[in-house]
């Protein structure tokens, strides 16, 4: 055995030439605690269900929105493309028809008033977008 090497079961740390057993994470004499592992598996069970479901949740929030936006975008889609000689006013309600010849039109007259076919009634809001009602 060297002359300046001590004893195992002291905690001296050569590099830095001192005693450093307070400063060590883990127990460094005999009588200390005896140091378990925690199972952890229950723990990362738990949080990757959570994630899990948080995601889920996310993602059929996200798709709800999508649809509810395509949607939108398709009842817009449909009223530009119809046939309509007037301005619409913001805030009023619109009927929009189908033609006999299957060519649709935008109209103030409700559908219990005249015979076309109705293919809804549509409400132009503040942002120019219009809402099926």
């Amino acid at each position: 055995m060297a002359a300046n090497k001590k004893p195992d079961n002291v905690v001296f740390n050569p590099e830095t030439q001192k005693y450093d057993a307070a400063l060590k994470p883990y127990a460094t004499n005999v009588g200390a605690p005896y140091i378990t592992a925690t199972d952890s598996i229950a723990w990362k069970n738990r949080s990757i269900n959570k994630i899990n479901h948080k995601v889920q949740t996310k993602y059929s929030e996200l798709k709800a929105e999508y649809e509810k936006m395509m949607q939108e975008f398709e009842y817009n889609n449909l009223i530009f493309a119809a046939k309509f000689t007037f301005e619409p006013i913001v805030g009023e309600i619109y009927h929009l028809y189908k033609k006999e010849n299957e060519e649709s039109f935008l109209s103030i007259i409700a559908p219990k008033e005249c015979s076309f076919k109705s293919l809804g009634s549509f409400y132009l809001n503040a942002d120019q977008i219009w809402e099926k009602i």
